[in-house]
């Protein structure tokens, strides 16, 4: 399989992944009135299909025992097992991140979820196993914590209802918890016994998500978090670009999945984790300038958006140097 020989390409594949997480929401952006719930089915089939189209190319360089199908042979089942149930929680996290973009925007679903996610990897992540530095790591969490209630008053300036902000920001607090829990169980998969490989883990992980749609969001389908119910039959009635966009958006983020995954093969999971972290920022920027999310906002709202990116910044700053101090 193909994995990075040098730090310098190992750190460009982290950057790509960043910003293909942080870039995938602007394919849902850009499909106007057209529910997320829809969406979200060609969403979960890019995401698959393209994570497997990459096992069967990049990891699949050779026929050594690395090798996609080779890696899954030899692999625990019970591996296979916890990255199919990451998937399943991921999924359940992906889906409510959306209803909070439909509801607040990138600019705000995004810090605030991923913000949260970070505050729950690096608890379970020391729970788990007492490594790095404890203040640095309790340190980020209260500037990750400080990022995210700046980010929500920043919110809370502009003029919309009292009651969709409270609702939005409370979805994407639930998803930022999700979004936090599914890590653990995908790392155990590439660290313990007969372990999967970076490949193996995308298509497994993209696998359950996939599967869980007929869990997650036929449910979200029939009480959705915003707006109506909706019929099935409906996405076969959405329009043609709403399709193509959301395979190509679910192939963003898949590519994003792979490459972090891949480098952490040369890094470590530790500085892949944190730098991937970074894409909240990325949506933060796409949702300001790219879609107005903040047009009009007052001067409050402006400063405290500065210092969430400024806290945010600090937070990942302060739990990669945490993970990799001796």
């Amino acid at each position: 399989m193909f994995t990075p020989h040098s730090f310098g390409l190992a750190l460009v594949m982290m950057v790509t992944a960043a910003i293909c997480w942080g870039s995938w929401a602007n394919t849902f952006k850009g499909v106007k009135r057209y529910r997320f719930e829809l969406f979200y089915w060609d969403y979960a089939i890019g995401i698959f299909l393209l994570a497997l189209a990459l096992a069967f190319t990049m990891g699949s360089t050779d026929n050594g025992p690395a090798s996609f199908i080779n890696n899954v042979k030899s692999a625990d089942a019970g591996n296979i097992g916890w990255v199919l149930l990451a998937g399943v929680i991921f999924n359940l996290a992906n889906l409510l991140l959306m209803a909070g973009i439909d509801l607040v925007g990138l600019a705000t679903a995004f810090p605030v979820s991923i913000g949260i996610a970070l505050v729950v990897g690096v608890v379970l992540s020391y729970v788990q196993e007492h490594r790095g530095n404890l203040n640095m790591l309790t340190a980020g969490i209260l500037c990750a914590v400080a990022a995210v209630i700046l980010d929500g008053k920043a919110y809370g300036e502009l003029k919309t209802g009292k009651s969709a902000t409270r609702r939005g920001l409370f979805i994407c607090v639930v998803a930022g918890v999700l979004m936090g829990l599914w890590a653990p169980f995908s790392t155990r998969a590439l660290t313990h016994g007969n372990t999967l490989g970076p490949y193996s883990v995308a298509v497994f992980l993209c696998g359950g998500a996939l599967l869980s749609c007929f869990i997650w969001n036929f449910y979200f389908m029939k009480h959705p978090l915003v707006g109506e119910p909706v019929d099935f039959r409906d996405f076969f009635r959405g329009p043609t670009h709403g399709h193509v966009l959301g395979l190509v958006g679910g192939a963003i983020w898949s590519t994003g999945l792979v490459f972090d995954l891949v480098a952490a093969h040369f890094t470590g999971i530790s500085i892949s984790y944190a730098i991937g972290q970074s894409a909240p920022m990325v949506a933060a920027l796409w949702g300001i300038f790219a879609w107005k999310e903040f047009a009009g906002a007052n001067r409050r709202a402006k400063v405290y958006l500065a210092l969430m990116f400024v806290f945010y910044i600090l937070a990942i700053l302060l739990v990669a140097r945490a993970n990799t101090a001796s």
